[in-house]
């Protein structure tokens, strides 16, 4: 909660590690900020896909989620579904895992690209694995990333880890 996003990485990655909202359907989002968090509403697009497959092992299948798409928007990305509700479970043995790799974060010169991929269990007793690609479209540097459940709260833990070039 109090770490600072800046120069010292160019890479940062997030672990989200059995993140757990306290209601069926929701989601847990992610902004960014360019002013240390006094307001998370830097516009994003990204694009979403994801595999599933039922815990009976009916309907198995790969597809492009352009409901779950943010084209030049301000509200956060959903890392499990759309990001106004969400599809996780809310069961004490259903979570979220996964991760998000922000790439130059205080670049000045270029926007600031991320992918994210999770696996989550959906409120529908499926197994999904959602793949994300975005960027948030400013040259400021981002200095500051907010997850929260698009509605009540989530639980779990989240570790960040900054990646030096090689």
């Amino acid at each position: 909660s109090d770490v600072v996003l800046d120069n010292t990485y160019p890479i940062y990655l997030f672990k989200f590690i059995n993140c757990h909202t306290n209601t069926d359907e929701k989601n847990v989002v992610f902004k960014g900020s360019i002013d240390a968090g006094s307001n998370y509403n830097v516009t994003q697009t990204t694009t979403v896909f994801r595999a599933r497959n039922f815990e009976d092992g009916s309907t198995p299948g790969l597809e492009y989620e352009s409901s779950h798409d943010i084209a030049q928007g301000t509200g956060g990305q959903g890392l499990a579904g759309a990001a106004g509700s969400g599809n996780m479970g809310s069961g004490s043995d259903e979570s979220m895992s996964g991760e998000l790799m922000l790439f130059n974060p205080s670049s000045t010169t270029f926007v600031k690209h991320y992918i994210a991929r999770v696996n989550y269990y959906q409120a529908t007793n499926l197994s999904v694995n959602t793949y994300i690609a975005g960027y948030f479209n400013t040259t400021s540097d981002i200095d500051a990333v907010q997850f929260a459940a698009s509605s009540g709260d989530f639980d779990g833990t989240i570790k960040l880890y900054g990646i030096k070039d090689s």
